[in-house]
């Protein structure tokens, strides 16, 4: 476990949790909330795509806050881009490069305690700290969010389809089998509990909801039955609810206007999903895996329903919330973010190129209205949809959850047909569905985004 020591290092200058005003008055440092679906898509919530689900209070925090419509993870699967998440670093640093699956026998891969998280971060400044819903950062015991710097933890510690699902508080086994029909509910019961517990002091609330990862699953209240689009929009309509009850309980202890509110995704959308119109899906980098949808609440100081279009993310979290809470990191702590603040207050700001990649290789560079496959990008294959199985389906004994699932044959955008070349180079201001490949007219442009992309791979090596 790291030690006390340095993590005090990292936080050289920073503001106690509340501070007084020159007449006197005393200023509660402002809380965080994040909210992370697992799989939702681009185009899964009706701000970004009015012909989907009616999802009124995410789209709430939209048109009281600023919603980014290019915003972007590192990778298009869940662990490396939470790992980004919470340190604010890119996966070939932080080293969090696969998915954690205990019913695969992976079981090594883990966040390295070296690495320093945004929970550490708050922890240290005097934040109460609590990780709810998916972890993925590793199932063994030293890679638990309590030694993350998470006061408190309840959720299961990888996805919800890897066997044994079960739901762990802190560092014990709560309850197995998992009626995953009941999930959303008690994770959202849960996070209501820990805002009343601290509402009189600064808190951090990391709530990483299960849905719409696959198996999908609903309460009973959102869903009685049907076809695997309606068991869909039923598991969004309850993420949308869970938001409400977030957003009413803060309201309620009259905390809202003093909370840093983000609501965004880890991914592109599984199967049944959608891309909101973009080519590609989970786990390839075409920008339905990797683009998604980001939205930050905290009139405060953010412009009230600003639509933000320049590319941006998720490593500008870190720095971005750190400056919002007056926070200071350790300069000797690399950060492949920036603080953003200029673009939440509808002011312009150069922003460094943004990069995707799959296993250990970087496979995109995304600069300006610029998109660069430096390798041979992912292409759709065919399967066997009418006999294809989930080995990790609902079997009503380990994984209880609806047995109305998507399968393959329901891709959640355009399917990536095969291009000729290698090296693609797309103008997404006039082709954001991927389709013109430009490397041949702008050769100066490709030659310019290797450079960057080269000297990008030597800083982290």
């Amino acid at each position: 476990m790291r030690s006390k020591i340095r993590i005090a290092s990292i936080l050289a200058g920073a503001v106690i949790p509340s501070a007084v005003t020159a007449t006197g008055e005393k200023v509660s440092k402002p809380n965080l909330v994040i909210i992370l679906a697992d799989d939702m898509g681009y185009g899964d919530i009706s701000c970004y795509n009015s012909s989907q689900v009616k999802t009124g209070s995410i789209d709430r925090l939209a048109s009281e806050g600023v919603r980014f419509t290019d915003f972007y993870v590192p990778t298009p699967y869940s662990a490396p881009s939470r790992a980004t998440l919470l340190t604010g670093r890119f996966p070939l640093r932080h080293g969090m490069v696969q998915n954690p699956a205990p019913d695969a026998g992976i079981d090594d891969p883990g966040l390295p305690a070296s690495e320093v998280t945004m929970g550490e971060i708050f922890q240290s400044a005097g934040y109460s700290t609590k990780c709810i819903g998916k972890w993925h950062l590793g199932h063994k015991p030293e890679f638990s969010p309590v030694k993350h710097g998470f006061d408190e933890y309840y959720g299961i510690l990888y996805s919800n389809d890897m066997r044994p699902v079960q739901l762990i508080e802190n560092m014990d086994t709560v309850e197995y089998p998992v009626d995953q029909n009941l999930l959303t509910k008690k994770y959202t019961y849960k996070a209501l509990d820990f805002i009343r517990r601290n509402s009189k002091s600064p808190f951090f609330l990391y709530l990483a909801h299960a849905m719409p990862h696959k198996p999908l699953a609903a309460s009973p209240e959102f869903y009685t039955g049907g076809t695997p689009s309606e068991l869909y929009a039923a598991a969004i309509r309850e993420l949308d609810w869970s938001t409400g009850m977030i957003i009413k309980e803060l309201e309620d202890l009259k905390l809202l206007e003093n909370t840093i509110v983000i609501f965004m995704s880890d991914n592109g959308p599984w199967y049944g999903g959608s891309t909101g119109g973009l080519k590609g899906m989970k786990a390839n980098n075409w920008e339905g895996g990797i683009r998604v949808p980001f939205i930050i609440r905290y009139p405060k100081k953010l412009q009230k329903n600003l639509t933000v279009s320049s590319p941006c993310w998720s490593p500008d979290i870190l720095p971005t919330v750190m400056g919002l809470t007056d926070i200071k990191a350790d300069p000797g702590i690399i950060l492949d973010g920036q603080d953003i603040m200029p673009l939440l207050r509808g002011k312009q700001m150069a922003h460094n190129p943004i990069f995707s990649m799959k296993d250990r290789q970087i496979k995109t560079i995304r600069d300006g209205r610029w998109k660069l496959f430096v390798v041979t990008p992912d292409y759709y294959k065919s399967t066997d949809l009418e006999n294809w199985k989930d080995p990790r389906g609902p079997d009503g004994t380990t994984i209880i959850a609806p047995a109305a699932q998507f399968t393959p044959a329901a891709y959640p955008g355009i399917k990536p047909e095969k291009m000729s070349g290698e090296m693609l180079l797309f103008d997404l201001e006039n082709d954001r569905t991927e389709s013109i490949d430009l490397s041949s007219k702008y050769p100066e442009i490709k030659s310019e985004m290797i450079k960057k992309y080269e000297n990008f791979l030597k800083s982290v090596k």
